[in-house]
């Protein structure tokens, strides 16, 4: 039997571990947290809804999604489905109804009384040039000059805050052509591409704890230790000692560098490159309280951080807890925690009605969130050596540092560790 180490235990490596077990491999998984998940999974000894960051899926997410059923994860029961809505604490602007993909879209954008028809015709008219186009673009282009010359009102309600969503980093430093691929894979992949899927439990429930009771229940070991050092060992790897046919680094960019300088240096220094963008998660508390739906967007300034507030309460968990996300929170984290979690609190208070005054609960920063994801970036490939692969949201691709990239280069590694494997058996 292939033995294969997996080598972090993040939404990737838990996609390449389960992929390597199906198809038939001995997996040995390493996480050096005491909780598996990385940047996605609930906080130990916090409520059930308490994760160490809020995040969403959306319909396109196949890869994710089949992986949270294989495992047995409550896809239906543990994520709330809405249609594409983009509400405003002070009104309604672009919101899909369901059906096919480009008639939904061109409803949807008819629909938006939000802004003038003359609006309305120019967004569908830049849009059908980009659909013409193949959703590509000039690789040097920011998605603010992309986006240049479109109505203020809809890049002000929907390009910004769809860009600072998806890809973390803001419009005008953001790539364009990866923004470009994720509106092409939301809006136009199939039907329900673009729905919310806003988590109703916490999210080590809906990945991380089916994963690890799959992966127990089929003979996989589970290692909780930091990994020191990987070296070739005949005509496989070694980590730490132990001798494996294949090994997979599905750890962060950073820590794939360390462990691989003195394997690739070329590689380590490509995946070392990466600048980074934060995220901050500040959670509210305010008994009796609700928002106007489950998820709100806001509008960020100089002055206001948050571009989305989460009803929690109503998706399940605590109610009257509520979390406030702040993407691209670079210049924030600049000011301080502290400073940044009072001046959301204070937004929240400006736009929303409280049954009692809400507390700050708890402010997180994941200061490597996600790469920045910059036009024309560099980023590394898969391969690493023959018979070592990477897995991670930061490899060569077309999507940003997202859930689904995660799952799909795990499953994509896994399976091209096998593939090798086998062809070397072979001959």
């Amino acid at each position: 039997m292939t033995r294969i180490v997996v080598v972090g235990g993040g939404w990737a490596g838990l996609a390449a571990a389960v992929e390597a077990a199906s198809i038939g491999a001995a997996v040995t998984l390493f996480e050096m947290a005491p909780s598996l998940g990385g940047r996605a999974r609930s906080l130990e000894g916090s409520p059930p809804a308490l994760d160490n960051g809020q995040h969403i899926l959306i319909g396109a997410y196949t890869e994710t999604l089949a992986l949270m059923r294989r495992v047995g994860g409550d896809v239906d029961g543990g994520l709330l489905r809405l249609p594409l809505r983009l509400r405003y604490p002070d009104r309604e602007t672009l919101r899909l109804p369901p059906g096919p993909p480009a008639l939904a879209f061109l409803r949807g954008v008819l629909a938006c009384s939000a802004w003038s028809w003359r609006d309305r015709l120019r967004f569908l008219a830049a849009s059908s040039g980009w659909s013409v186009r193949g959703f590509r673009c000039d690789p040097t282009l920011t998605v603010a000059q992309l986006a240049a010359g479109l109505p203020r009102t809809v890049r002000d309600d929907l390009i910004d805050p769809l860009c600072v969503a998806a890809l973390n980093t803001p419009a005008g430093q953001a790539s364009a052509q990866v923004f470009l691929r994720v509106l092409k894979d939301a809006l136009f992949s199939g039907p329900g591409s673009a729905d919310l899927l806003l988590p109703t439990q916490g999210l080590s429930a809906l990945l991380p704890v089916p994963a690890r009771d799959w992966l127990l229940a089929r003979g996989a070991e589970l290692r909780t230790q930091r990994v020191q050092r990987i070296e070739a060992a005949g005509r496989g790897w070694a980590v730490d000692g132990r001798p494996f046919d294949a090994a997979i680094v599905a750890s962060t960019s950073v820590e794939a560098a360390r462990i691989t300088r003195d394997i690739a240096p070329s590689w380590s220094a490509a995946a070392g490159a990466f600048a980074f963008q934060p995220i901050v998660t500040i959670y509210l508390e305010s008994p009796g309280s609700a928002l106007p739906a489950p998820m709100v967007a806001m509008r960020e300034s100089s002055e206001e951080p948050a571009q989305f507030a989460f009803d929690l309460g109503l998706l399940g968990h605590q109610p009257g807890l509520f979390s406030l996300v702040v993407s691209g929170a670079a210049p924030w984290i600049e000011r301080g925690l502290e400073a940044t979690g009072d001046a959301a609190l204070a937004q929240a208070i400006r736009h929303f009605q409280w049954v009692a005054p809400p507390r700050i609960v708890r402010v997180l920063s994941e200061k490597r969130a996600t790469f920045a994801c910059t036009p024309g970036l560099k980023r590394p490939e898969a391969a690493i050596a023959p018979g070592l692969w990477a897995a991670g949201d930061y490899l060569a691709g077309p999507y940003p540092a997202t859930l689904e990239g995660a799952v799909r280069s795990g499953l994509a590694a896994a399976r091209s560790a096998m593939r090798q494997r086998t062809n070397e058996t072979s001959d």
